[in-house]
């Protein structure tokens, strides 16, 4: 079994696909993220509902995010198990992800009829009256629809590396070393006069 003390190399502990499918179905909320038009980053958490291999949001058009993100439709969205619902299964991955995609928006009848629907159960899914509440707030005449679709995943599989630092992961487990943690690292620490990894 494999054993690590080295905290500085993450990049070893990716998700599988499956476990990046149950965290995004079970976590209740997210982090959009874009820059604004002077190049500040920005994030705003919100609920989302995940389908068709993309994260969709809502919120209304009159948002500077809705112009920021039309100007440049490059975005971020970090999801956490730390927002799983009470409902959640006790065994879902642990860790968090940063997805980098480009964002859509959808403003037709037939998006709004599933994704209103969908997102309310979500958010309430034990009180068909809180369902029926925030179906009906969501419906209103300037709410816009996101969809990101994910390109590339910054991921952490704490449950990974917290096994792996007990020394009961295999070394099949572990991902491969990514750029970061394999150039940039050993970069930096030969600036620093210490030995590469």
């Amino acid at each position: 079994m494999a054993h690590t003390t080295d905290h500085e190399i993450v990049s070893i502990y990716p998700f599988t696909d499956a476990e990046v499918d149950q965290m995004l179905t079970h976590a209740g909320e997210c982090v959009l993220m874009w820059a604004t038009k002077d190049g500040w980053p920005v994030g705003v958490t919100h609920a989302y509902f995940w389908r068709d291999g993309k994260i969709w949001i809502t919120f209304a058009s009159h948002r500077h995010r809705a112009a920021a993100i039309r100007r440049d439709n490059r975005v971020s969205v970090n999801i956490s198990s730390v927002s799983y619902r009470p409902d959640a299964p006790a065994d879902l991955p642990h860790g968090a992800i940063t997805f980098k995609g480009h964002a859509e928006f959808f403003d037709d009848a037939a998006t709004k009829a599933w994704f209103y629907p969908a997102l309310a159960k979500k958010v309430n899914p034990t009180s068909a009256e809180g369902e029926a509440f925030f179906n009906n707030l969501l419906d209103s005449p300037l709410r816009t629809i996101l969809a990101v679709t994910p390109e590339k995943r910054i991921m952490y599989n704490s449950a990974l590396a917290g096994r792996h630092m007990a020394g009961t992961v295999s070394e099949e487990e572990l991902g491969s070393r990514l750029e970061s943690d394999l150039v940039r690292m050993n970069r930096e620490r030969e600036r620093r006069g210490l030995d590469t990894r």
